[in-house]
């Protein structure tokens, strides 16, 4: 085997089923087997401070609005494409290490918002230099022209798949 493993999965279907067309597996099996792996190598520096992935992206989340850094769980729960459920999960185990906060809305008083604490917005500028970093390797061998393409069609897919 080669180290197109993908490759040889889809050369071995061809083997065993002919009559079946495998090759869909040469792009999604990539996507999923890229997504493992992307996953891998940028989880550490969240691990290393005790956050999951989730926990940050809620972090970053905050943080892209600006000032005041707050938003509602319904709010959040669409900037992060989860439920408010995995939101109100998320939020606990924040406000238990003291990186976000909880409070009364000031536009209506029967709803709440999330907002970064002090800690929570420099926790989250350091580690979004580092996990900006860390992607930008990642992506380091691809030529402007391939990322651009790679862009284009990765966006293309995500709004056939999700449509």
């Amino acid at each position: 085997m080669n180290e197109d493993r993908v490759a040889d999965i889809v050369s071995q279907w061809r083997r065993e089923r002919p009559d079946l067309d495998p090759t869909p597996l040469l792009i999604i099996g990539r996507i999923q087997h890229l997504a493992e792996a992307l996953d891998a190598s940028l989880r550490p520096p969240f691990a290393a401070v005790g956050l999951a992935n989730g926990e940050f992206d809620m972090l970053a989340a905050l943080r892209r609005e600006g000032e005041p850094y707050m938003l509602t769980a319904g709010q959040l729960s669409e900037r992060m494409l989860v439920t408010t459920g995995a939101v109100t999960k998320r939020v606990d185990r924040l406000i238990a290490r003291g990186l976000v906060s909880r409070s009364v809305s000031e536009v209506d008083a029967r709803g709440r918002v999330v907002g970064l604490t002090p800690a929570g917005l420099t926790l989250t500028d350091q580690l979004i230099e580092e996990h900006l970093a860390n992607e930008a390797a990642i992506l380091r061998n691809l030529t402007d022209s391939d990322r651009k393409a790679l862009e284009r069609l990765l966006a293309a897919l995500t709004r056939h798949v999700l449509s």
